[in-house]
């Protein structure tokens, strides 16, 4: 594990516990057993959703994207802004924000099954 997923144990403390699991050359950060971020070469993204997406547009923060073939993909979560790390308030939001994404999926994949 690098030390960068060890940091995020310490940035995340006020939000609650988080495990970390490792996939496709990255970590899936878990909160609740619920995967609410994701890292990729030591880069930290957060879960949006079309109801918390433009906090990350109004503050110029990229989602993940990734090559596949000759297609870039992006996927729903955004490069988590900076202040998280020297803010523990700041991280609690954001992480909230994340947390919430995830919950407001669930609940539309309910609703479609």
């Amino acid at each position: 594990m690098s030390e960068f997923i060890n940091f995020l144990h310490e940035v995340f403390s006020s939000f609650g516990l988080i495990t970390t699991r490792k996939m496709f050359g990255g970590f899936g950060i878990y909160h609740d057993s619920l995967m609410f971020a994701l890292v990729a070469n030591d880069t930290l993204y957060l879960k949006a959703d079309d109801s918390t997406k433009q906090n990350f547009i109004d503050k110029d923060l990229p989602p993940f994207e990734y090559n596949k073939g000759d297609k870039k993909v992006q996927m729903s979560y955004y490069l988590a802004p900076e202040e998280i790390y020297d803010d523990p308030d700041e991280a609690v939001y954001w992480a909230r924000l994340a947390f919430q994404a995830v919950l407001n999926s669930q609940s539309t994949r309910k609703k479609i099954h």
